[in-house]
């Protein structure tokens, strides 16, 4: 027995000391990140300093130096064309290094350009070099003085070049730099052009209560300039923002303008899709004030009648199915049924079998309601044919109509 356990003790302590072996022996995990490209001191034979060597060029340094980098960039680009994207980035990260010697503005545009390659590459480590070089120059620019003009080119820059890493939020901090010159320039039309940037970032980052007030500022001067066509834009663009941050009164200011210079313009054509917009957001708000649904029904009416006479036949259904949606929703089940009656010619006149199908179901179900059953009887069989021809929801009518066969 002693010796059994031995023998135990013995294997475990070898078990044990081979365990702290093989742990000795593994491989340290690496580096989260390795270190950038971009930062590597080593002097190029191109330019003989090292990267810390803050001292300016001379003329004839620039002059024998841009055609070189320029050189290197042509090169990367033939061994990304040939299939090599490794040899060409690593061709591309070797003149990101040398262009900061010709200043903070070349880098910049350089950066940006290498870096719409590297995204489009799918290259997520070289965008995050990029990325995190153009963070450093930022900084610079944020504690260096610089005069306006070039202080504004070189914010310009950073935006774009953000902007082609795919960083939002960082090129809206540029260009929030930019803004802020062009404002103290006063300089309307650079004011116009940053704040269009601005709100565009903000949409595709889907911050649209960042980008609401962006766009309430170009519409305020679009239509103190009398810019009708741009005014219209910002007002799509601010309906689809209230939409999406569910703010139907908003939403109601702002669709309200689009119609009143919609009808001015004779432009019919926007006005059903409008009128249903409208009549949504009065829908929404009549659960706070219930004064408003009669704003919901006149305007979906208006949309139906509006569509009809254009013989936009897909939305007046739509507007009719809202309709008779809100009837329901009150108790109207005439009024429902009239407008179901009407669907039915409507989803006719727009060759929509399906939806004449679907109608007809309505029609039933609101007889059925009002005890009608010889008419439901009707509407369901109706609805059967359609069924059959479309070889779809047979069964559900069918069973309607033997529900109602055996009732009577």
């Amino acid at each position: 027995m002693l010796r059994h356990l031995i023998a135990i003790a013995t294997t475990a302590i070898l078990f044990s000391n081979s365990l702290t072996l093989a742990e000795s022996k593994q491989p340290k995990p690496p580096d989260k990140f390795p270190p950038s490209p971009l930062e590597i001191t080593t002097p190029d034979p191109l330019l003989p300093r090292s990267l810390k060597d803050k001292q300016p060029l001379t003329l004839q340094e620039r002059q024998k130096l841009e055609p070189a980098l320029d050189g290197l960039n042509q090169e990367a680009a033939a061994k990304l064309q040939a299939g090599e994207p490794e040899a060409a980035f690593e061709i591309w990260n070797r003149e990101l290094r040398l262009r900061r010697f010709l200043g903070s503005l070349a880098e910049v545009q350089a950066l940006s350009g290498v870096g719409a390659i590297a995204w489009k590459q799918n290259d997520g480590q070289e965008v995050q070099y990029i990325t995190q070089r153009l963070q450093e120059i930022q900084k610079q620019a944020q504690s260096q003085k610089i005069t306006a003009q070039i202080d504004l080119e070189l914010w310009r820059s950073l935006g774009q070049a953000y902007q082609n890493v795919r960083s939002s939020k960082l090129a809206i901090e540029a260009y929030d730099q930019v803004l802020l010159v062009v404002r103290q320039q006063k300089n309307p039309t650079a004011v116009v052009e940053t704040l269009k940037t601005i709100g565009e970032l903000h949409l595709s980052w889907f911050d649209y209560r960042k980008a609401a007030p962006i766009y309430e500022e170009l519409l305020s001067l679009a239509t103190s300039q009398g810019e009708r066509v741009n005014e219209v834009t910002y007002l799509q663009r601010l309906a689809y923002i209230y939409e999406q941050t569910n703010q139907p009164q908003q939403s109601l200011n702002v669709l309200n303008k689009l119609a009143e210079i919609y009808v001015n313009e004779n432009n019919l054509t926007e006005i059903p899709e409008l009128k249903l917009a409208i009549a949504s957001d009065y829908e929404s708000l009549a659960k706070k004030d219930p004064n408003l649904l009669l704003e919901a029904f006149q305007n979906y009416q208006e949309a139906y009648t509006t569509a009809w006479q254009l013989k936009e036949y897909v939305r007046a259904g739509e507007a009719l199915q809202k309709l008779i949606a809100l009837y329901r929703s009150q108790g109207q089940t005439d009024e429902a049924l009239q407008a179901t009656q009407i669907l039915v010619q409507t989803q006719a006149q727009a060759a929509n079998f399906y939806g004449m199908m679907q109608a007809y179901d309505q029609m039933g179900q609101l007889y059925l309601e009002r005890k009608e059953f010889p008419q439901a009887l009707t509407a369901f069989q109706k609805g059967l044919e359609l069924a059959q021809q479309l070889k779809h929801e047979e069964a559900y009518f069918t069973g309607q109509i033997q529900k109602l066969s055996k009732a009577n």
